[in-house]
């Protein structure tokens, strides 16, 4: 990370020092498990904790100052050294702010250069982030978020991550609501904008799906007219966005384009569900193969996001191709697939879920399912407001419409994704519904059958990534447990 001492610390987030000025932390956590010798450690307040309970513990793992919002003093009475300020939050994004700009401003002294790249949409951030990250990094060291670390914590962790020698830094940009993705971008200012999509998910929190793309949009008005906006133009909302930057506009679409956008062509989906196509670059250049190590259809759109953004970047159209075709799922529960030693397969796709993310998922498993017994076992879309029970009731239909074997629905908020299967005409043991998640356990570890295929998902929330990591492991073994690094990640509110 960009060195501060703790009175440039305070001076940057307008805090109160106590302690010595010239401490000098080595990194940053807002998590006292993960807190290392020279940390900074971040007492936010938190959903279920207090950060301010665990300066001790921080301190006692090595920490060496606090970010926070009233003082804590040890076993003895003595303050342990901080940074007082208002909002601890809100302080660690004017920290990361500063970061970026030292990082800037260093590179350019030396002639060098320095990329920041931005990416939000309603699904896929998480695998375009990780694509992108895959090839900006055989150019370069680069810098993306652990998991989906997208949020106003999240980003300033990631920022900390990155120092003078940072070639390229991947944000992953998600929000709650308007002014979020304001908010983030004003932080990192970021030189290429990539949105993806505008979905439901979230609607009811937003207050609507224009909400959703106002808030999406805030990425490429953040652009300078030196940036570029990638913009994913098989989403009608997306493309509109063109009239809201003053950025170079580079469109990404699946469909025929134009010679000024970036292209898939002759796209194949294999029988394992990998997606193959060929990429078109405005470049003049000859079209280049890819074929993604990724399963379903659905990631064409964020392996051309990650192709547009890298070449906004300079990447050649060569090593794009090839690291695209190399690259697995790098983030956990994103059609994570696990072959059991009996012949179950399991498709792990529950970290979350919205309407688009839950049909494409479904598609995949029917697609790469022929000949053999498929289920689906699926919870909640969560915070979808008043679309919630005509989104589950869509889904339902859809399950029967795509002759999946078995469909599991877990827990009362998707109940009505049960019972529009059974009224489209899944019943008998077709179609099963379970109050709990352990409920569902059962069920699956006495009925799955050597060479059935199992997707799961739900939103973040409903817990099925857990589900699912039990099931992957051999019948009737129980799991050891996240690390305190996933727990971290895990916890909290979905952002869009």
């Amino acid at each position: 990370m960009i060195a501060f001492t703790a009175a440039e610390i305070a001076d940057i987030t307008h805090g109160r020092l106590t302690g010595d000025p010239g401490i000098v932390p080595s990194s940053v956590v807002t998590d006292s498990r993960e807190a290392t010798p020279g940390s900074l450690y971040v007492a936010k307040p938190g959903e279920h904790a207090d950060g301010h309970s665990f300066v001790d513990a921080a301190f006692a793992r090595g920490a060496v100052l606090t970010l926070a919002e009233r003082e804590v003093a040890d076993s003895d009475g003595n303050p342990y050294p901080a940074v007082v300020v208002d909002d601890a939050v809100l302080a660690m994004g004017a920290l990361a702010a500063e970061a970026v700009r030292r990082i800037r401003a260093e590179r350019e002294q030396r002639g060098e250069k320095f990329t920041v790249v931005g990416i939000t949409g309603s699904a896929g951030k998480t695998t375009t982030k990780d694509l992108l990250a895959g090839v900006l990094s055989t150019a370069g060291a680069t810098v993306a978020p652990q998991g989906s670390y997208n949020g106003e914590v999240g980003v300033p962790l990631t920022v900390f991550a990155a120092d003078a020698g940072t070639r390229f830094l991947v944000i992953e940009m998600g929000a709650t609501g308007l002014g979020h993705i304001k908010y983030l971008a004003g932080m990192v200012k970021p030189d290429i904008g990539v949105v993806l999509m505008v979905g439901t998910a979230h609607a009811g929190e937003f207050g609507g799906v224009e909400n959703i793309a106002k808030t999406k949009g805030e990425l490429v008005e953040a652009l300078s007219e030196n940036g570029t906006a990638v913009l994913n133009l098989d989403d009608g909302r997306v493309a509109a966005m063109r009239s809201r930057t003053k950025a170079k506009v580079l469109g990404f679409s699946a469909q025929p384009a134009t010679s000024e956008e970036v292209e898939a062509r002759n796209v194949v989906v294999d029988a394992d569900g990998y997606p193959g196509f060929d990429l078109v670059l405005p470049d003049g250049g000859p079209s280049v193969h890819v074929h993604s190590r990724l399963i379903g259809a659905h990631h064409v759109t964020n392996l051309l996001a990650a192709a547009a953004a890298a070449f906004a970047a300079g990447i050649p159209a060569v090593d794009i191709a090839s690291s695209l075709s190399s690259q697995q799922a790098a983030s956990r529960w994103r059609m994570e697939r696990t072959e059991r030693e009996d012949g179950v397969t399991i498709i792990n796709d529950a970290y979350n879920a919205n309407p688009e993310s839950m049909r494409a998922a479904l598609r995949t498993l029917a697609d790469i399912g022929q000949g053999r017994r498929t289920w689906a076992v699926l919870g909640a879309m969560l915070e979808l407001g008043e679309d919630s029970i005509r989104e589950h009731t869509a889904v339902g239909t859809q399950v029967v419409r795509l002759n999946i074997s078995r469909l599991v629905v877990v827990g009362r908020e998707a109940r009505a994704l049960y019972v529009s299967a059974i009224q489209e005409g899944s019943w008998g043991d077709e179609c099963s519904f379970t109050e709990t998640v352990e409920e569902a356990y059962e069920l699956l570890q006495n009925e799955l059958r050597p060479g059935d295929l199992v997707l799961f998902k739900s939103s973040n929330g409903v817990g099925l990534r857990h589900l699912g990591d039990r099931i992957a492991l051999p019948p009737r073994a129980e799991p050891t447990g996240e690390s305190a690094a996933e727990a971290a990640a895990s916890e909290g509110n979905e952002l869009l």
